[in-house]
């Protein structure tokens, strides 16, 4: 192994014990922004998968860019409808007579 490829597995490593770390700490109440803001952020995947698939080098990417451009998808949708999932349970639910007007 290089000299580059052991400072890869490092870094890999320490970003992996960095996130776990973050994650394992953050309250309740911030997970579902949290989660909201995560999923924006891995939805710019899409563009790079996008990229990928359209670059037209060779066959091999070509597939490899539309299997991306499909998990990425499925990851955006699923997080979004996860955290409006998470949001409802948040809302409030209406009282008896909330739907009639004040006298």
């Amino acid at each position: 192994m290089t000299y580059l490829g052991l400072i890869e597995v490092y870094v890999f490593i320490l970003a992996a014990f960095v996130g776990f770390m973050v994650i394992t700490r953050v309250p309740p109440l911030l997970h579902t922004p949290l989660m909201s803001a995560t999923n924006a952020i891995s939805a710019i995947s899409l563009v790079g998968s996008l990229v990928a698939a359209g670059a037209d080098r060779n066959q091999v990417s070509t597939i490899l860019g539309f299997v991306a451009v499909i998990s990425a998808t499925i990851n955006a949708v699923g997080g979004f409808i996860i955290t409006d999932r998470m949001l409802k349970m948040f809302r409030r639910k209406p009282g008896p007579g909330a739907g009639e007007p004040p006298p």
